[in-house]
């Protein structure tokens, strides 16, 4: 018996591959969707699924899990093949213009690609200090899960971008003491959080480095820091300690698939219709890039249904096809 044919799969089931899923269901194109992770929502669901997200039009503030949970409620509007907890190890272009798409449990067909990868594996840069080893996942956390896991205690946030501030800013209203130690005076954050740090009550301590991590014998942990340009030295005893130094991501898998894709600074190269410089090969999401490109959840979200209606006009040229989804038969 034949393989099935898909006309679209999907690999990354991040923001940007579930709503390019929705989409390809709107479009009524027959779609898979592969995660390796065993849950959609990548690292927005896995990294910061409390972080409040700003970026998404019409839903101010709205917290990473949240987010990921009405995209899924907007994909069952619409359903296609999901398949989780599934890596793919290769993706072959035959010579029939179709492509082969590998993983340990399975092999696929399918008419077209779109690559919803981001930057890959993703890891947290680690704190290299004396005692840091000994500590992490007791006191010391490069993710926080759960808000509520704080509730009460004395926390430190190391590191001085966006995520570290909004992380403080979250735990100030239920933790007991929020610090917040950078190595610099200025902060990297955007203006008007970086305001809102300012006007909480998280206590700012710059510019810092921290030098040995201590655990007393109450189990709370004592963090030596070094003023910068100075002998001073502060000793700041907490019950946790979150780092956020920003994390390194990894495409080798991507990189071992039978597709010779352009790259730029290890991005995916994309035209305006985010198709890849192999013919049947789109891209959407942090993994892309193109001119005037903006790294951010609300482009990705303009980037999938743009790199869908490329696919589904180029599978099915004569087919009429709605663009807005007030004109397809969505929800009646």
């Amino acid at each position: 018996m034949a393989e099935e044919m898909y006309d679209v799969t999907i690999i990354g089931g991040g923001p940007s591959g579930m709503f390019a899923a929705f989409y390809c269901g709107l479009h009524e194109l027959k779609a898979q969707l592969i995660e390796s992770l065993p849950q959609l929502g990548g690292q927005v669901a896995a990294l910061y699924p409390e972080k409040k997200i700003w970026d998404v039009a019409g839903m101010p503030g709205v917290a990473g899990q949240q987010l990921i949970d009405s995209l899924k409620q907007q994909m069952d509007v619409a359903p296609i093949d999901q398949f989780l907890n599934e890596t793919v190890d290769d993706v072959i272009k035959e010579d029939d213009g179709t492509f082969t798409i590998k993983s340990a449990t399975r092999t696929s067909h399918s008419k077209a690609i779109i690559i919803a990868l981001g930057n890959g594996a993703f890891t947290p840069r680690k704190l290299s200090i004396d005692g840091a080893e000994q500590t992490e996942g007791k006191q010391l956390h490069y993710f926080v899960s759960h808000a509520a896991d704080y509730a009460g205690q004395r926390v430190a946030v190391l590191g001085g971008g966006d995520s570290a501030i909004d992380i403080a800013l979250m735990l100030e209203p239920i933790a007991k003491e929020v610090s917040l130690v950078h190595r610099r005076d200025e902060f990297r954050g955007l203006e008007h959080t970086v305001h809102q740090l300012r006007e909480s009550k998280v206590k700012i301590m710059t510019p810092y480095l921290p030098k040995e991590i201590k655990v007393e014998d109450d189990d709370s942990v004592t963090l030596e820091l070094k003023k910068r340009r100075s002998d001073d030295i502060e000793e700041l005893n907490v019950d946790q300690l979150i780092v956020n130094y920003g994390f390194t991501s990894d495409n080798a898998a991507l990189n071992k698939w039978s597709l010779d894709l352009a790259s730029d600074r290890n991005l995916i190269q994309v035209d305006s219709t985010m198709k890849t410089s192999v013919d049947g090969v789109y891209a959407v999401g942090d993994g892309v890039t193109y001119p005037g490109k903006a790294a951010l959840i609300a482009a990705a979200f303009g980037e999938a249904p743009t790199a869908v209606t490329a696919v589904a006009k180029a599978l099915y040229p004569d087919k009429k096809m709605g663009m807005h989804s007030t004109s397809m038969n969505v929800g009646k």
